[in-house]
């Protein structure tokens, strides 16, 4: 199985079943697996994301292809901010945050140089696309 055609469950799978070997990159660029617990269930989520660094922390974006609302993950991790996160073999815990102001214009073009398509998405839709970063927790 061609790992550039994984995303959604397919892809989680096979990223946790091999510790990213199968995954990891995808289409080029580096995802991991972040895992957030349902808004109004609890339950738990995984998804691949394409991921950035900034010093210790890693970036993500909330972008859904510049879809009018935010992705599910988002507003999961919006209401429950501790979040698992799995990066190749490496699994933590992180809380998550929103970049404003200053922050997130810095951090946009660190992501956009990663997943270009991130401008474009920006255009399709009114939202101001969130940037997410996460911090590891002890």
């Amino acid at each position: 199985m061609n790992a550039d055609e994984l995303f959604g469950p397919a892809h989680v799978a096979k990223y946790v079943e091999t510790d990213g070997e199968t995954g990891y990159l995808w289409r080029g660029v580096p995802t991991l697996i972040v895992t957030t617990s349902g808004r109004t269930t609890g339950e738990q989520h995984s998804t691949p994301l394409i991921f950035g660094r900034d010093g210790d922390n890693v970036v993500i974006v909330a972008s859904k292809g510049g879809a009018p609302e935010h992705p599910g993950w988002y507003r999961n991790l919006v209401k429950h901010p501790e979040v698992g996160v799995q990066i190749k073999g490496d699994r933590f815990r992180a809380r998550a945050r929103t970049a404003e102001g200053e922050e997130r214009e810095r951090l946009w073009p660190v992501m956009t140089a990663i997943w270009p398509a991130y401008d474009e998405y920006q255009t399709k839709t009114e939202r101001e696309i969130p940037v997410v970063v996460l911090e590891r927790v002890a």
